[in-house]
């Protein structure tokens, strides 16, 4: 281990957080001044001289870059020479990289300051959205074919991600800003995660593989459904199954009913935290994680749970005023907090809290 990380090691944790703003800040700052470096570098064209056909080599084979960082740097860098101000706000941390990337192609000497604007803070996926209202792409046709298995050598699995495209079979995106030969490595890189992604407002399309039992599935029902559905597209049986699926899930974990009663809890006493309970906590919290730091509340949709603000074994009553909803990660971290390190494992969806939740 090196002298930086043993230096880290021994800082109390206030001194660490504000260490890792400061290096976070330092590290947008180097990379404006990489882009915009880099961005006359390629406007002279020096890779020639370094026996590079292209910056995309540059970047990879002499700079060291993967795939994804040298594009995503190269699409900034040639966006920077248009619009100067996107060093600023690379800078400041306003914008990302795979922000700029993503709109540099829309961006006009007439539009460019609102976009920048609008996209500042956005995730990637929120710039998708908003990319896909400035240019709206049509609906993707429904296809249902039988995909080839690939035969990938380990060591292609094990590589970092490529350069991602929509492009059939190579992943590259926009592959004609990239200058010189897409690599093997990036060739034989397949997209094995589903995509979701915006094509228009309010219009997205989601691409995943499926088994053969789930294929036999679709073709059933699409049979069954064909006097109320006869072309069987395969999005509004998806939507149907996706309905009917929710509707299951909040009876099984949120005791949603179209004619709740409001029994109060006979005990508060134990751990099982009654319908009513739940369905009042879930709709005051608005179904996400209540814990705030910080920086803010944490607000995470997934994998949540009922917590107790007063640990059930410290005497804490399983009501409505003493439970929240925390991601699986605070609930945890909550109870660390109270208990030390050491926390019994257990069901976390009733684990004990923080005496600072509140």
């Amino acid at each position: 281990m090196n002298d930086t990380c043993g230096l880290h090691e021994q800082l109390p944790d206030l001194e660490l957080i504000v260490e890792v703003s400061r290096l976070a800040a330092s590290e947008r700052q180097a990379t404006s001044r990489l882009v915009s470096a880099l961005a006359e570098f390629d406007a002279r064209r020096l890779y020639l001289g370094q026996g590079c056909s292209s910056m995309f080599t540059y970047c990879t084979r002499v700079l060291h870059l993967a795939e994804h960082a040298a594009y995503n740097r190269i699409e900034a860098a040639r966006a920077a020479r248009r619009f100067p101000e996107i060093l600023t706000l690379l800078a400041a941390g306003r914008v990302h990289l795979s922000a700029v990337r993503l709109l540099a192609p829309h961006l006009t000497d007439a539009n460019h300051q609102d976009i920048l604007r609008e996209a500042a803070h956005r995730s990637k996926r929120e710039v998708e959205e908003l990319v896909a209202r400035l240019r709206p792409r049509p609906d993707a046709p429904s296809v249902i074919r039988r995909v080839a298995t690939p035969m990938l050598p380990a060591s292609a699995e094990a590589n970092s991600d490529p350069v991602v495209s929509r492009a059939g079979g190579v992943f590259v995106d926009n592959p004609e800003s990239v200058q010189g030969p897409i690599t093997v490595d990036a060739r034989r890189h397949a997209a094995r995660r589903p995509k979701i992604e915006p094509l228009a407002p309010e219009r997205y399309k989601v691409q995943f593989t499926v088994s053969r039992e789930t294929h036999d599935k679709l073709r059933d029902v699409q049979d069954l459904l064909r006097h109320r559905l006869p072309d069987g597209d395969p999005a509004t049986i998806f939507d149907r199954a996706l309905t009917l699926l929710l509707e299951d899930l909040k009876k099984q974990k949120l005791a949603v009913t179209e004619r709740p009663r409001s029994r109060p809890p006979t005990t508060t006493r134990s751990r099982h935290v009654p319908s009513s309970v739940r369905r009042t906590v879930w709709a005051r919290d608005g179904g996400c994680c209540r814990f705030e730091g910080p920086a803010g509340r944490c607000g995470e949709t997934g994998r949540l749970e009922f917590h107790h603000v007063v640990p059930y074994a410290a005497g804490g009553p399983t009501l409505a005023d003493n439970l929240e909803l925390r991601c699986a990660a605070h609930n945890r971290y909550e109870a660390e907090q109270w208990f030390g390190g050491f926390v019994r494992e257990e069901p976390v969806s009733y684990m004990a809290a923080s005496k600072t939740a509140r």
